[in-house]
C-alpha cells in the first residue's frame, strides 16, 4: 500500500537520496580511513566486553513440573541494556552503507534505551549526538544520555519523535539512524554472536538445551525478528512469543494483518509503539501475549523480589508472559525451558516504575495483580 505524504516512513528513501546527492562530496580515499578507525573502535570495544548472564529463576514448584525458566541478562552490557546490542549494530550498519562520516551529527528516535547506547558509541566514534524523546523518559535515562555526551530533545507524544528526528537531522545536516527501520536488517541473524545464538550455546548444558519458548517485547521489532529467523534457519523446535504492553500496536497487527493500525501508544517504556514499525515481523512470532499495564508493573515488583535487585517494566511485561506460558505447560504435564531477557535495571526507574505512589497516580493499585502472578510461581 502506497504511503502518505505525511508519513514519516516515506523520509527514509528521501534522506538516503539526499545524503547521495549532497556535493562536493570526499572521496573514497578521503572518507575510508575514518570509517576504518571507527569500525575498529567499535569492534575493540566489543571484544572488551564479555557476553551476558544467562540467569535461571529460583521457581521450585515449576522445576519439580519439570518447567524451567531463565533470564538472559541484558543489563549488564556496558549501557544497562538489551539496546546496547542494537545500537552497535546500527552504527555498524551505518558505517558500512557510508552513512556515517567524521563529524556527523547522529540523530535518533527513542523512548530513551537506544539513546543512551547510541549516545555511547556516538562518544565511542568522536560524534555528536542527539535524543529525540517523549517528556516521559524517566529522568535517569535523561542523565545517563547527558553522561555520555548527547543532549535531549523532547516532544509531548511518542508518535511525534519520527518527525522531529527527521527535521532535526536535516537542519544539522546530520543522519536520522531510525531503529525502527532499520533494527531488523543490521543484525546478523545467522549468528555472529547475536542474541539469539548466545542463548542457545548457553542452554546447551541445561535439562531442557532447546528451549519451548522464547519471550520478548517489541519496541522496534528487531530482536524478535533476530531470534525468530535465527530459530528457523537452526530448525530450533522452539516458539517465539512477543509479549505486548497495554496500548501497543503490535497484537492488533499480529491479528489482522493491517499495517495501517495506531494505537494510544504504550505505557510501558522501551517496548510497543502507537504504530506498526517496518522491523516488526509479524510472521515470524507464534504468539501474542497482551498485557495490561498493572500486570507488568506487578510483575516487576514481583521479579526484583526474586532476584534481590531491581528490574525495568519490560522485564515485567515479559515475566507476565512467561508465567502464562509456563502455567500452560504444566496444565498441559508438558516440560520444556521458557526463556526470556532481564532488558534492563530497575535503577533507571527508582523515580517512576518503582515509586508506589506514582504508579498508582498512573496505573492504579498492583496488589491483586501480584497475587494473582504470585499464585502461579
Amino acid at each position: 500500500m502506497p504511503l502518505g505524504a505525511g508519513d514519516p516512513r516515506v523520509g527514509v528513501q528521501a534522506r538516503m537520496t539526499m545524503q547521495a546527492a549532497r556535493a562536493p562530496s570526499p572521496t573514497a580515499v578521503d572518507i575510508e580511513p575514518w570509517i576504518h578507525e571507527a569500525i575498529g573502535r567499535i569492534e575493540a570495544d566489543f571484544r572488551r566486553s564479555a557476553d551476558t548472564h544467562l540467569v535461571p529463576l529460583p521457581l521450585p514448584a515449576l522445576t519439580a513440573q519439570g518447567v524451567d525458566l531463565y533470564l538472559k541478562d541484558e543489563s549488564t552490557h556496558p549501557t544497562g541494556s538489551l539496546k546496547h546490542r542494537l545500537a552497535r549494530s546500527l552504527f555498524l550498519y551505518a558505517l558500512c552503507n557510508g552513512w556515517l562520516r567524521e563529524g556527523t551529527t547522529v540523530v535518533e528516535a527513542s523512548s530513551g534505551s537506544t539513546a543512551v547506547s547510541e549516545a555511547y558509541f556516538a562518544r565511542l566514534l568522536g560524534l555528536p549526538f542527539i535524543a529525540v524523546m517523549p517528556r516521559s523518559t524517566s529522568s535517569e535515562k535523561v542523565a545517563q544520555i547527558a553522561f555520555h555526551g548527547g543532549r535531549s530533545h523532547f516532544v509531548d507524544r511518542a508518535d511525534e519523535v519520527y518527525a522531529a528526528a527527521q527535521q532535526l537531522a536535516s537542519e544539522t545536516d546530520g543522519h536520522y539512524m531510525d531503529q525502527f527501520t532499520y533494527a531488523e536488517r543490521a543484525t546478523d541473524w545467522r549468528g555472529n554472536n547475536n542474541i539469539a545464538q548466545s542463548i542457545f550455546e548457553q542452554m546447551a548444558d541445561e535439562r531442557h538445551p532447546v528451549p519451548r519458548w522464547i519471550v520478548v517485547g517489541a519496541g522496534t521489532g528487531g530482536t524478535s525478528a533476530t531470534i525468530g529467523r535465527y530459530v528457523r534457519y537452526q530448525r530450533h523446535a522452539t516458539s517465539l512469543c512477543v509479549a505486548d504492553p497495554e496500548g501497543s500496536v503490535f497484537a492488533a497487527y499480529h491479528r489482522s494483518g493491517d499495517a495501517t493500525l495506531t494505537s494510544r501508544g504504550s505505557r510501558i517504556e522501551g517496548i510497543g509503539r502507537p504504530r506498526v514499525e517496518p522491523s516488526f515481523i509479524p510472521t515470524l512470532v507464534d504468539r501474542m501475549v497482551e498485557v495490561p499495564n498493572v500486570e507488568s508493573v506487578a510483575a516487576m515488583r514481583l521479579l526484583s523480589g526474586l532476584l534481590g535487585r531491581k528490574v525495568g517494566p519490560s522485564t515485567g511485561t515479559n515475566f507476565v508472559a512467561m508465567l502464562q506460558l509456563a502455567d500452560e505447560m504444566r496444565l498441559r504435564g508438558e516440560t520444556g525451558a521458557v526463556v526470556s531477557l532481564l532488558c534492563d535495571n530497575g535503577d533507571r526507574y527508582l523515580n517512576t516504575y518503582h515509586d508506589v505512589a506514582w504508579t498508582g497516580a498512573e496505573f492504579g493499585d498492583c496488589t491483586e495483580a501480584e497475587r494473582r502472578l504470585a499464585s502461579l510461581l
